[in-house]
């Protein structure tokens, strides 16, 4: 009597079918298992090997930092220059944002050369000024600019040489300049030339005054001026000094400098910063219009924009940062060639050991991990050490009242710490190949 299958394998037999191969099955089922009894391995691998490096460095305390040294002052120095570098850089930059980013100077210009000779004349006064201000719609503000120089006296006191600046009511928006003290002159000052300032800080400092002389009256060049207000400080800019100047209204200004009613410049401030580029095509298109400039005649007037300004200088910031920082870095190579030293009299000094762990099963690359490890643990310490000693010295720097302020950017901290472990792993190669393929034998007859 015939035994009946009770089994799927038994039924596939039956009918002459191979039975189903539980080993596919069976292994992607174990799959996540395997993969994470792999991953623990492997994490209490390196973490036994990080454990050991870490006690060999603690047991030879003079010789891994004597070792790390170069690694330490390297990236000390990394740091700190990229973070002196990008402070003044940030300074300088909110500097200029804080004149805004959609002002533009605009500036009577004669080209050198071939160019320059074809303009017999440049001239721009405020007729120029005027038709920009009703053509262009991009443009929000406007203000002409005079310059000169002029002696001031107070009392007893007498400046000469100082910067004179003729400008509209509207000078204080466009620069984002203005007056802490007393007021601006108005648009009625302007439209009259009426004989009124606004000193700058270091007018006031060096006149020996103070805010108590809004009101009362200075002589400009032997002229009469009262004084209606007192700037805020600015500080200096591309070592230039700002508050050591006078403002007054530009019909005044040029009533005292005839010359520059036909060498005007002006600066405006545009509607919005997206808008300065149209903005500046308007105005060149109205300026050479107005210059009757034919097809392929250079501008006898000159464009400065503040965001291009800006864009140019965070460029020259970021390659002084670079070339600054590799200069600086060039010492890890050479912490660097002092680990690899030290690991080769370690792996020397180490040879039974080496010999003794082959011996009881240990592979290849268990002995080459270890050895890698220990060198980038220990150009990894001296990178912590370093990023330490960096931090400490731009905190020290900012304390001082004339720094501006200095702050660490992490991605220098994490761009030098990477480099020192890269060092680790570059030049703890050699000494960990060398311990790697030496043989048990041998390794233990070593004396």
């Amino acid at each position: 009597m015939s035994t009946m299958p009770t089994t799927i394998h038994g039924i596939l037999r039956r009918h002459g079918e191979p039975p189903p191969k539980r080993g596919i099955a069976l292994s992607i089922l174990t799959l996540p298992w395997r993969l994470g009894s792999w991953f623990g391995g492997s994490v209490e691998r390196h973490s036994q090997n990080i454990a050991a490096a870490l006690v060999q460095v603690w047991v030879n305390k003079a010789r891994s930092i004597l070792t790390t040294l170069g690694i330490i002052i390297a990236v000390t120095s990394t740091i700190t220059v990229v973070s002196f570098v990008q402070g003044f850089g940030n300074y300088v930059t909110d500097m200029l944002r804080g004149f805004g980013t959609n002002m533009v100077f605009v500036v009577p210009w004669i080209p050198s050369g071939a160019d320059g000779r074809m303009h017999s004349r440049v001239v721009m006064d405020i007729n120029d000024v005027n038709a920009v201000t009703k053509q262009c719609d991009k443009v929000r503000r406007i203000t002409p600019l005079v310059f000169g120089s002029a002696t001031i006296e107070y009392a007893k006191q007498k400046i000469e040489g100082v910067e004179i600046q003729g400008a509209s009511e509207q000078f204080q928006s466009v620069r984002n300049f203005f007056a802490d003290e007393g007021h601006f002159f108005g648009p009625v000052d302007v439209e009259w030339g009426m004989y009124s300032c606004v000193l700058g800080r270091d007018v006031l400092k060096r006149l020996d005054a103070d805010e108590s002389i809004v009101g009362d009256y200075v002589f400009i060049n032997q002229l009469r001026f009262r004084v209606l207000g007192v700037l805020e400080k600015k500080g200096n800019m591309m070592g230039e000094p700002q508050d050591l100047t006078i403002l007054i209204p530009y019909t005044t200004a040029v009533k005292m400098f005839p010359f520059s009613a036909q060498f005007m410049a002006f600066v405006i401030e545009a509607t919005q910063e997206p808008d300065v580029e149209e903005a500046s095509s308007q105005i060149t298109h109205v300026l050479r219009d107005r210059h009757g400039l034919k097809p392929g005649m250079p501008n006898d007037f000159r464009l400065f924009r503040q965001d291009e300004f800006l864009r140019d200088f965070e460029k020259v910031k970021m390659i002084a940062t670079s070339v600054l920082a590799g200069i600086v870095g060039i010492s890890l190579i050479v912490g660097g060639v002092g680990i690899m030293n030290v690991m080769l009299v370690s792996v020397t000094e180490r040879t039974r050991e080496i010999g003794l762990r082959k011996s009881i099963g240990a592979r290849r690359r268990d002995i080459l991990f270890q050895f890698l490890t220990e060198a980038v643990v220990l150009a990894t310490v001296g990178g912590l050490i370093g990023v330490a000693f960096g931090y400490s010295i731009c905190a020290i720097a900012t304390m001082h009242p004339s720094m501006v302020k200095i702050v660490v950017p992490i991605w220098a901290v994490i761009l030098a710490l990477g480099f020192s472990s890269g060092v680790g792993v570059v030049f703890g190669l050699v000494p960990a190949f060398k311990a790697a393929i030496l043989h048990p034998i041998d390794a233990l007859r070593h004396e």
